[in-house]
């Protein structure tokens, strides 16, 4: 953020659906929890990637910053957070939104634009009802880290790439090694 690189929360994450086969999407990554080695994104858990997490909770996320030659890769098992974080996150987003996650039905067929735009009209209603309101299937996964790798690049290609793996795990403490990879 500091660099004034745009869009720097944004991510892609990586799922795969019943079938084993890799699906990805652009989401912004909502927060980071380094105590839990947790990376936080929010989803309706009907939408593809939601029943995706459900059948498979492993998913793998990356960053890339191209203005400053850097990426991050986070490879790990997926949980849902406590219903109140994903409430509180869900009335902490703008109006547009909250609307867009109340009208729901994710990568459904939509017959017309016509129809999106009187299911936004419904959805503006009831949270004008409702300001607490939150969308039923709206949840805050978190990817719980098992390996980071951070990758510096370099213009004459000797990029600096360092993975940490997490060790521990079952312990009830985290920690990490790391090692350096060839570019």
């Amino acid at each position: 953020m500091e660099a004034g690189v745009p869009d720097p929360q944004v991510m892609t994450l990586s799922t795969v659906d019943a079938d084993g086969v890799p699906d990805a999407r652009v989401l912004v990554l909502r927060d980071v929890d380094t105590a839990e080695a947790g990376w936080l994104f929010a989803a309706d858990a009907a939408s593809p990637k939601g029943r995706q997490l459900a059948l498979s909770p492993m998913a793998a996320l990356s960053v890339y910053w191209p203005q400053l030659g850097r990426q991050v890769r986070v490879r790990g098992a997926v949980e849902p957070a406590p219903a109140a974080v994903s409430a509180d996150e869900f009335r902490h987003r703008s109006p547009g939104a909250r609307v867009a996650s109340l009208v729901g039905r994710q990568s459904e067929p939509l017959g017309s634009l016509a129809a999106y735009d009187l299911a936004a009209e419904e959805a503006q209603l009831l949270l004008d009802a409702d300001p607490q309101l939150v969308a039923a299937g709206h949840t805050v996964y978190v990817l719980r880290a098992h390996e980071v790798e951070f990758w510096q690049g370099d213009p004459g290609r000797r990029h600096v790439r360092l993975r940490y793996t997490r060790t521990g795990l079952g312990t009830g403490r985290i920690a990490w090694t790391h090692t350096l990879l060839w570019p």
